[in-house]
């Protein structure tokens, strides 16, 4: 069986990480959007450290359930130990093969998980498309330009990141401009009513909060250096790059955005 490349963000800290920059206002109105409702089966795919699968939880009930899915093993681990109800469970399965042992699910949702698969993006959307009951609902959420929208950067900086991410997309498999493909996979695969939303995710001017600095510095930590760029610009590597990345992401002068993009389809009957 094909099984999923590794995870950009692995790490030890990457369920706090998600736990910490997952906002259930936010979630709750995608999902509203989206069409959930009460006594839906949901499965949560790619739910990572769990918290999202007990948030969608509680818009299905009563009467609903919602089944979290991730390859790894301990974010599974984590989920199940702090995300407990009636209802609410978690399996680590590989998504990239057959999941039609798991059951059909009346609503899918796939939040800023197809960013890290970039070659197989439609190819797991289709599998997914498999498990869905014919007029259930697939909801495909990805962030379009992300970690490259900023103002006030030095030059230098700019051109380093740009030049991480596009290894990142060459040779790490990640997808910075995933969000703009997702109305395409739902098209192709026939569902109807499809609807698209678009909205800041990330919106940071000013005085930069504690969950803004964890998270993007996770990043830099992880992905960057997971991505095997030299820093030709910096005399001092890696550290040099950071220290810089730092300065600028704390300047409250500084702006930085990137547009998240939201798409629902349903599945056709027949």
């Amino acid at each position: 069986m094909e099984t999923s490349p590794s995870y950009l963000m692995e790490n030890d800290q990457e369920a706090k990480r998600l736990d910490l920059k997952t906002d259930q206002a936010r979630l709750e109105q995608q999902a509203r959007w989206a069409g959930i409702r009460s006594g839906m089966r949901v499965a949560d795919v790619g739910c990572g450290s769990g918290k999202t699968s007990f948030f969608l939880h509680q818009l299905v009930q009563t009467g609903g359930e919602v089944l979290g899915i991730d390859a790894s093993i301990e974010r599974i681990a984590h989920a199940q130990n702090t995300y407990q109800a009636d209802g609410l469970h978690f399996t680590c399965r590989d998504f990239y093969g057959p999941m039609t042992d798991l059951g059909q699910f009346d609503f899918i949702w796939v939040r800023f998980v197809l960013e890290y698969h970039r070659r197989d993006a439609a190819k797991i959307v289709g599998n997914l498309m498999q498990i869905l009951k014919p007029g259930g609902i697939l909801c495909l959420i990805d962030l379009d330009h992300n970690c490259l929208n900023h103002y006030g950067m030095p030059l230098r900086l700019e051109s380093a990141l740009a030049e991480i991410m596009a290894l990142l997309e060459a040779n790490a498999n990640f997808d910075p401009f995933m969000g703009r493909k997702l109305y395409s996979f739902l098209y192709d695969l026939g569902c109807k009513e499809i609807d698209v939303q678009l909205a800041a995710h990330h919106l940071i001017a000013g005085q930069l909060d504690d969950v803004d600095a964890y998270n993007w510095l996770r990043k830099v930590d992880v992905a960057v250096q997971n991505s095997g760029y030299g820093f030709p610009a910096y005399a001092g590597g890696y550290q040099e790059f950071r220290e810089e990345f730092k300065r600028f992401f704390s300047d409250p002068r500084r702006f930085t955005y990137t547009p998240l993009i939201a798409c629902r389809g349903i599945k056709p009957l027949r």
